[in-house]
């Protein structure tokens, strides 16, 4: 049991008088991070309990010390939390306004923090492994800003069939190396840009999901754009789903941003699958044998750590990968027993697994 798991134990034991709830089922801790030897919690208090404030931080210290490798802990102050607001309780994946999509039994969504660390590389890859172990695949890139999935896949120059009339209307995904996608991609021309304010991207994302003719899916992958914006909200606020993975690389500064993404699925009550570190080392193609870190080492496993989470994969770089996008071939396809490939494979189980259900 990792250290953060630890620490998660016995801030579950300091209770709300009122409702006999932990503070950590109730909301009032949003985040609670381990970098040892200093754990770090936010505590969100309603008004009603900011006289509490000092009893309930001595509280949190004296149980975080208890911890053999927590020397200090520091306590930030977060806003309250609203009623029905994303650090209350009853929202996010509880609510029960949530509407599955018809024939999909489970969403695993794709996020990073920031751009540039392969995250549609990552979702891409991952659905094709999850076609390869005989699932029925569907991939929905939500990237709206930056749609490049059906570059990846091959698929750009094609048009998505409309079956049906008026509000009936649905979209066909187009099928590719055993998945189907939709994707702004097929609805814009090359270089047009897409500039559009939060309203227009929920409906945009939602059409995605409801009007698509996804058919039966075991599995639907969705690629989020970077980021902790509209388009994570209108997803978590959409759909129930099964978990979220999330892609980081070595450096410091994509950990930040990863920290900061994961934060935001973890208050929204989203179930955060894993972390998935991309670009670990590279693999020269007349070496292979050899790896080197060009971004440093140890940093998916600092955030698994520190978040409570497992580290999923560590996904090498390899020339493969690189000609498999711009060839719109997908690595898993184009190189099936390359390292890369075996780790997305492998990634593909341990998200089966994790979710713990027959797909």
């Amino acid at each position: 049991m990792s250290l953060t798991e630890q620490a998660r134990m016995v801030l579950d034991q300091i209770k709300d008088d009122r409702s006999g709830k932990s503070i950590l089922e109730i909301g009032w801790l949003d985040q609670v991070r381990v970098i040892p030897p200093k754990a770090i919690v936010r505590l969100c208090l309603p008004s009603y309990m900011q006289s509490q404030r000092d009893q309930l931080a001595k509280e949190i210290t004296e149980n975080l010390k208890s911890l053999n490798g927590i020397e200090e802990v520091q306590i930030e102050v977060g806003n309250p939390p609203e009623e029905g607001g994303i650090g209350h309780a009853g929202h996010g994946q509880t609510s029960d306004q949530l509407q599955p999509v018809q024939g999909v039994r489970h969403i695993i969504a794709v996020s990073s923090g920031k751009g540039g660390v392969g995250k549609s590389t990552v979702a891409v890859n991952l659905a094709c492994a999850f076609a390869k172990k005989n699932l029925k695949v569907g991939l929905l890139d939500a990237d709206i800003y930056g749609p490049n999935t059906p570059i990846m896949l091959g698929v750009a120059d094609q048009t998505p069939e409309v079956i049906g009339s008026g509000s009936d209307q649905k979209i066909v995904p187009i099928e590719s190396c055993g998945i189907g996608m939709v994707s702004m991609g097929f609805l814009i021309e090359e270089n047009q840009p897409v500039i559009w304010r939060g309203p227009m991207l929920n409906g945009i994302i939602r059409q995605f999901l409801y009007q698509a003719n996804w058919g039966y899916r075991d599995v639907l992958v969705v690629d989020l754009p970077p980021g902790t914006g509209d388009a994570q909200l209108s997803l978590a606020q959409a759909v129930p789903m099964s978990g979220v993975i999330i892609v980081t690389t070595p450096q410091k500064v994509s950990l930040q941003d990863a920290r900061r993404g994961l934060a935001m699925f973890q208050q929204m009550k989203i179930p955060v699958l894993g972390v998935v570190e991309n670009m670990t080392a590279f693999v020269p193609p007349d070496l292979p044998d050899r790896s080197y870190a060009l971004f440093g080492s140890g940093g998916g496993q600092q955030l698994a750590e520190e978040s409570g989470v497992p580290l999923l994969a560590k996904l090498p770089m390899e020339m493969p990968l690189q000609e498999g996008c711009n060839e719109g071939i997908p690595l898993v396809h184009s190189s099936p027993n390359s390292l890369s490939s075996q780790a997305f494979l492998g990634l593909a189980s341990s998200i089966i697994e994790t979710i713990n259900k027959k797909i």
